[in-house]
């Protein structure tokens, strides 16, 4: 809803395929870079700082690009957006983490 708030006069249909390769390529990079180490580590705190950074850069890659390049582009969307990347992807890896840790051996 917020994307058809801001801009819906720019949206297309939604195209399934780039959304699901994006999506894959997005747990890889969570899984590498955040819950690997952190499992390794047995750090929460790690997984919390990792994920909320890997999220915020997932996130500014994208929206800070088309502030950058698009006319018109909305602040109020980016910045809406980065916390919510931010967000989900700290939330989803510390779930995925205490998941694997308590159910699965964790990193033993």
């Amino acid at each position: 809803k917020m994307y058809e708030h801001f801009i819906g006069d720019l949206m297309g249909d939604v195209r399934i395929f780039p959304a699901v390769i994006f999506y894959v390529i997005y747990v890889i990079g969570v899984t590498f870079f955040v819950l690997i180490p952190g499992t390794e580590k047995g750090s929460i705190g790690y997984v919390i700082l990792a994920g909320a950074l890997f999220g915020l850069i997932c996130y500014a890659t994208y929206d800070l690009t088309n502030l950058a390049t698009l006319k018109d582009w909305p602040v109020a969307m980016t910045v809406i957006d980065l916390v919510w990347g931010t967000a989900v992807t700290t939330v989803t890896s510390v779930i995925v983490y205490f998941i694997n840790m308590n159910f699965f051996g964790g990193g033993s």
